[in-house]
């Protein structure tokens, strides 16, 4: 089954339902730098407290993960 990816606002983790993301907790979730967004996965139909965002591809996460909002410029 395919894996979809949805970022969020960090504001919302209080309204996420850990029983229908692959994530078990807040805790086990991944911020952008800056602390204000984090993503859930899911797999199948998707968690009604996700209706209307943006759903993305593995491909398509990897590829926004890798940016700078999301990944920690490497010191020289």
């Amino acid at each position: 089954m395919n894996r979809n990816y949805v970022i969020i606002d960090a504001s919302e983790v209080s309204s996420v339902d850990f029983n229908n993301v692959l994530e078990t907790s807040a805790n086990t979730l991944r911020y952008n730098v800056a602390g204000d967004k984090t993503f859930v996965k899911y797999e199948g139909a998707m968690p009604p407290f996700l209706l209307g965002k943006t759903t993305y591809s593995h491909a398509e996460i990897l590829a926004i993960l890798d940016g700078e909002e999301w990944t920690e410029p490497m010191e020289e």
